[in-house]
């Protein structure tokens, strides 16, 4: 195949207070038509600035193109004015960010957005401007394309801004579509949606695709080509094939190892590369991976391998033919559960009629007012939870799944009486929560915490993390002086921070060092029960390996319970005893997890499991698509909620509403048809 991009010892400045920071060094790839690469690597890797480079956006982010080409159709980007380049960007290269609320403008409504892109750079009127653009909103699967036209980004769903974002990246039918984690923040379900549309797009449109992700899951499904990046710089390029069947390089040995796959034996520990990715303004000498590496010599700390031929493919280690050697068969990487993990697991797999019950739901019901016009008037409800009844056995994980809008963080929230309760009954340890006066409440909560979803946000940026940890021992008076310092020093120490980091602001730290803190703070009254609230969704494999194995450590080390609430069902697999499948503010389906992932009942739940990436390019998932969206919760549909998108609803389902029912030892399903 010809190629279509060709990016030559690529090199990116920025300019700070102290001077130059490069960034992107040395890049070196092509893409060719028709083909689909993908990016791979941490966050802090350069994927993200290297697709701006070759959009000629790093400009605008204070940064400059230092050194190399990058060719397109012949044509040399580096070197072009920004006139020329504006000629090119949105006409024949294109982007979908990462973020659409932040990258859709927020007073324009989508249809302007769409209009604006083809009006630049196509001769047409503004009439077969507005049939384009409401053609491709209906090729992206958007519903009711003409009224989806004249609305606001803020009035869709994450999902449809999502698809928004691609129409607006397909308005002009470019030659090249740059994809900067475009399924990242997404449910498995409308991630599944996204990369289907992408690769029949690909096929419709004749369009090479440049894929950035961190999920290799993703990665093993779409890529011709994988491109892995450590701190700015390639160190490893091989086809999809190659790098799944024996990684050479020890860094992509460590992601493929870090994924807890469904294939992964569970209950284990996960396997994890020591340390994180090193601060641009403090790389290591020699080869840049070598603090992290298990196979760095001494040769490694003084010498930096540069990319080289090998075997068909490009690797950059001073060591890559000896490990390829060691490992002919491609086993070296693969994860393998350290003895007795396995009889760990099926222990943990097997109930105990004797245990017993720390967290007691029953009709749970949080209803939210919606409320219109000057008055406030109470035009309707949002039933973000309604009606839900469920255990949780004491040093269990209960895991909580089901697409966003469908109730969990509120159902977590509404649980620990964070937000107040409309209806329903929550027992801790046989005490009702909702009953308790507000001293007992509070003597309660050194009992319950929340870990929450983003570490940043949820911790001060003017305090040091050692005044985060210290405040709900000051607020519970726990202990005072040198006594609380040495506190938090241990409680650091045992979520693997340095105890003299103490003085140190959440800035400072990256985003898997932030959930430590978070972490460390939620146990540092030793109590009973956790929530974690999406605690690993936005970190990248390596790191969240580190804190799911924290996380287990912290439970057979305290004697923790947690109801973990995630969407990645691979990641609830692992750490789960139990899990429940929520759908519209119900509990569709609640079973032990191995029960769950080898006999799911109800048609949501084969949906969610059948959407999962699984990370070998040999066994690309045959998904069961669920047409359409989770409907809105303020006007949920009669009968069954998940009627309309279910395959098998029939008239019943309509008209009646399926009761949570046992359908095998621990197994309970809401469904008028389980099997």
């Amino acid at each position: 195949m010809e190629e279509l991009l060709d990016v030559k010892d690529l090199t990116v400045d920025f300019m700070t207070k102290t001077g130059l920071l490069t960034a992107i060094n040395e890049v070196s790839f092509h893409i060719k038509k028709g083909e689909i690469v993908c990016l791979v690597g941490e966050s802090g890797s350069g994927k993200t600035i290297t697709s701006l480079s070759i959009m000629r956006l790093i400009e605008h982010a204070n940064g400059q193109i230092a050194d190399g080409t990058i060719r397109f159709a012949q044509q040399d980007i580096a070197q072009m004015q920004q006139e020329e380049i504006r000629k090119i960007r949105g006409k024949k290269i294109a982007m979908i960010f990462q973020e659409p609320m932040t990258a859709l403008d927020p007073v324009f409504t989508i249809g302007f957005q769409i209009m604006e892109v083809i009006l630049r750079h196509e001769p047409v009127s503004k009439e077969d401007a507005w049939k384009r653009a409401v053609y491709l909103l209906q090729r992206v699967g958007i519903p009711e394309p003409k009224i989806r036209m004249n609305q606001y980004p803020h009035e869709l769903s994450g999902g449809m801004r999502q698809r928004a974002m691609i129409a607006i990246a397909l308005a002009c039918n470019p030659e090249l579509l740059i994809a900067d984690e475009p399924t990242t923040a997404l449910d498995v379900t409308i991630q599944s949606q996204i990369l289907d549309l992408l690769r029949e797009l690909k096929d419709e449109f004749q369009m090479s695709i440049l894929l950035i992700t961190h999920d290799l899951g993703v990665a093993a499904e779409m890529a011709d080509r994988i491109i892995v990046m450590y701190t700015g710089r390639v160190v490893e390029q091989a086809t999809v094939h190659q790098l799944f069947e024996q990684p050479y390089h020890p860094y992509t040995q460590g992601l493929l190892q870090s994924i807890p796959s469904i294939d992964v034996e569970r209950g284990g520990r996960l396997h994890s590369i020591k340390g994180t990715i090193p601060s641009l303004t403090n790389l290591p000498s020699g080869c840049r991976f070598q603090p992290r590496c298990p196979h760095a010599t001494l040769h490694c700390e003084s010498h930096e391998p540069m990319l080289a031929e090998l075997d068909g493919r490009q690797v950059a280690c001073w060591h890559a033919k000896e490990i390829a050697e060691r490992d002919k068969d491609g086993l070296l990487f693969q994860a393998k559960p350290a003895s007795g993990e396995k009889q760990r697991a099926e222990a943990g797999t097997q109930e105990d009629p004797n245990r017993k019950v720390l967290i007691d739901v029953q009709d749970l019901k949080k209803y939210f007012p919606i409320k219109k016009g000057i008055l406030n008037r109470v035009t309707g409800q949002i039933k973000a939870v309604d009606g839900v009844t469920f255990q949780i056995f004491q040093g269990e994980t209960f895991g909580l799944v089901g697409e966003s809008g469908c109730g969990k963080t509120t159902l977590g929230r509404t649980l620990l009486r964070l937000q107040q309760a409309t209806s329903g009954r929550v027992l801790f340890e046989d005490r009702d929560l909702f009953q308790m006066n507000g001293k007992e409440m509070r003597e309660a909560r050194r009992e319950m915490q929340i870990i929450f979803q983003d570490p940043y946000g949820s911790l001060n940026p003017r305090w040091t993390i050692g005044d985060i940890i210290e405040e709900p021992l000051r607020a519970h008076g726990s202990l005072q002086g040198q006594d609380l310092k040495y506190r938090v020093q241990e409680l650091l120490e045992w979520v693997g921070l340095d105890p003299a980091w103490y003085k140190r602001y959440p800035h400072e730290f990256s985003g898997g060092q932030r959930q430590r803190i978070g972490i460390a703070r939620a146990i540092a009254l030793q109590p009973k029960f956790i929530v974690g609230d999406e605690a690993v969704s936005a970190l990248d494999v390596s790191v969240q390996s580190q804190v799911i194995n924290l996380l287990c450590d912290l439970q057979s080390k305290l004697g923790l319970t947690y109801l973990f609430i995630a969407h990645g069902l691979d990641v609830v697999r692992h750490i789960s005893d139990r899990i429940g499948v929520m759908y519209l503010g119900k509990l569709v389906e609640v079973a032990p997890t191995d029960e769950m992932f080898t006999h799911p009942t109800h048609p949501y739940t084969k949906a969610l499991l059948s959407a999962i990436p699984v990370p070998n390019p040999e066994r690309r998932r045959s998904s069961i698509k669920l047409e359409g969206e989770i409907p809105s919760p303020a006007n949920p549909p009669s009968g069954c909620r998940f009627r309309t998108r279910c395959p098998a609803a029939t008239e019943r389902c309509k008209s009646e509403i399926p009761e949570l029912k046992e359908v095998g030892k621990g197994h309970w399903v809401s469904c008028h048809f389980a099997m």
